[in-house]
């Protein structure tokens, strides 16, 4: 399991609003980008949306989907694209990672937030500076990392909640001051030879299984080979033994296994209905008496164990239900599932590259200070994930098949 969950009580880390640092960074970003996560140019598309807001002085939201870690630095490149800087909302365990990656995310307008439980003081911030129209906000709806970059997962209503309290404070603050949120559709493009770059990773995951060579079979044929297997090794650690039937089906069965009983001992009463929101809500229930120290060693361990379980139902939930076809498949998906089971299986994010990624601005949406009651579903939040829907599937029609 990934370090994502600190069991130390949380501080709240403030942005700097330096114009030095971003200047610096954006120096180095490219070869960062190439080295780091196999990034070899980024592309940005209508960035005259976001120069027009900036122009009239919006309160600026930044909506992005977020399928790679490499995401904030692509967006770097958006910034300059843009000529302004940023701040954005990261989760606090990027803060705890080393000493360098919190120094420079607080340089480059990266504030903290406490993703289990309510925090007050990212939420004002956050507020502060839509509100201050400083800068434009970045803030990633979907919550975590997909690892699949034409699919959505379900946004967070967090988004609109801080942007109509913005617009509220804005319109009393400045006479027809405004607050717009411009989704932002990501997408990388692999330009490389897809079997030279995979066989060799699938080889090491076979070779990991103690299997023989598999190299004779087809890629995808070898895909869906790994992936069944390591579903089957979580269903024999869950169940005591591998099931049969649809795959996704088989997934869905085992995150319910996982998550299930454990909302039903921690009392929450209300199911959500992403995985990352089930997630969220048990990682909240779970924590504060780990953070509080008011644990023993073994009741301790026991409470690991579980955020361990909410870890992997999360990253199971992240394989699209027939993202990898037989016919007419994306190459990207294809690239995408077998970097998603190197992660699974080692804990270790690998990119393969050379990747381009396209960066595309979304039309502005004017948030009203008040919300319209009436509708079923948040018309800030409807047209976020309209807008990205539409523009992700327009650019993955641009992407090679296999």
């Amino acid at each position: 399991m990934q370090k994502v969950v600190i069991d130390e009580p949380y501080e709240f880390i403030p942005p700097l609003a330096s114009n030095l640092w971003p200047a610096i960074m954006q120096l180095y970003l490219p070869r960062h980008l190439r080295r780091a996560h196999a990034v070899h140019s980024v592309e940005c598309r209508h960035v005259e949306r976001l120069r027009a807001s900036l122009a009239v002085g919006d309160g600026i939201l930044l909506a992005p989907n977020h399928c790679r870690p490499s995401d904030p630095m692509v967006l770097g490149r958006l910034a300059r694209a843009a000529g302004t800087n940023l701040f954005f909302m990261a989760s606090w365990h990027i803060f705890k990672q080393d000493w360098f990656t919190a120094f420079m995310a607080r340089r480059l307008g990266g504030f903290s937030v406490y993703r289990e439980g309510m925090d007050r003081a990212a939420l004002n911030t956050a507020v502060d500076i839509l509100q201050s129209a400083r800068r434009p906000l970045i803030v990633f709806p979907e919550g975590a990392i997909s690892r699949h970059n034409d699919q959505l997962m379900a946004l967070m209503d967090g988004v609109a909640f801080m942007a109509r309290t913005a617009a509220k404070k804005r319109a009393k603050a400045v006479e027809g001051g405004r607050v717009v949120v411009h989704p932002v559709a990501i997408r990388y493009f692999f330009h490389g030879d897809l079997e030279a770059t995979l066989s060799p990773a699938l080889a090491e995951i076979e070779d990991h299984f103690s299997w023989k060579s598999q190299a004779d079979k087809p890629l995808l044929a070898r895909i869906r080979q790994v992936g069944e297997a390591l579903l089957t090794l979580k269903e024999i650690e869950a169940f005591g033994e591998g099931r049969q039937g649809d795959l996704y089906e088989r997934v869905d069965a085992l995150i319910d296994h996982l998550l299930g009983p454990l909302e039903e001992e921690w009392s929450i009463k209300h199911r959500a209905v992403s995985v990352v929101e089930r997630v969220k809500n048990l990682r909240t229930a779970i924590l504060p008496d780990m953070v509080n120290g008011e644990l023993t060693e073994v009741e301790r361990a026991q409470r690991w164990r579980q955020l361990s379980d909410c870890y992997y139902a999360q990253q199971m939930s992240h394989y699209p239900r027939n993202y990898v076809a037989r016919e007419n498949n994306i190459a990207d998906r294809v690239l995408e599932t077998v970097e998603r089971f190197e992660e699974d299986l080692t804990d270790r994010v690998r990119s393969h590259g050379p990747l381009r990624a396209v960066v595309r601005v979304g039309e502005a949406i004017v948030v009203s200070p008040e919300r319209d009651r009436s509708a079923k579903v948040d018309p800030v939040m409807h047209e976020i994930e309209q807008q990205l829907t539409t523009m992700l599937a327009e650019l993955a029609s641009e992407a090679p098949r296999t």
